[in-house]
């Protein structure tokens, strides 16, 4: 188990599906301790409704996230130079990354995850695929950074 860089950037092929998931789960879970991103190789989709149903079960709000690439991403502003760590969880992203930082000291990680998209005909089975790809990625975050912190505003006194 690693400690909790300063900054962290989740990536996958659209930013629509497994990025954002992460996004979500990593702000949720760590905080204000982190600063958090995530893109695409391509930014041209709206995030997915199913991964928005399956982060809501978590209490989770995805509705509002806006995807972008890592191109649109440069454009904001953001350098991807400037992060600590760079989580990529497709294979094309994972090309990209190491791409983008080969001149500069960024550590880039490949955490596999299940593409759930066209997966499953109903909507139940779906929405399973979906969810073991979100559970794949709180497995892999709480491996990698530690359990959660209490959120605020939850329990306790």
């Amino acid at each position: 188990m690693g400690s909790l860089p300063q900054s962290v950037l989740f990536c996958c092929d659209h930013n629509a599906v497994r990025s954002p998931m992460a996004e979500a789960m990593m702000k949720a879970f760590y905080g204000q301790r982190c600063y958090v991103q995530s893109a695409g190789v391509r930014g041209s989709m709206e995030v997915d409704g199913f991964s928005v149903a399956v982060c809501a079960e978590l209490g989770l709000e995805l509705a509002r996230h806006r995807t972008r690439s890592f191109e649109e991403m440069q454009e904001w502003g953001d350098d991807l130079t400037g992060f600590d760590l760079i989580v990529a969880l497709s294979p094309a992203s994972l090309r990209m990354a190491q791409e983008l930082t080969r001149h500069a000291a960024v550590e880039v990680e490949y955490w596999p995850v299940l593409d759930p998209t066209g997966l499953g005909r109903r909507r139940e089975e779906r929405l399973d695929a979906y969810r073991q790809t979100r559970d794949q990625i709180r497995d892999r975050m709480i491996a990698r950074f530690g359990p959660p912190r209490e959120r605020e505003g939850k329990g306790g006194s």
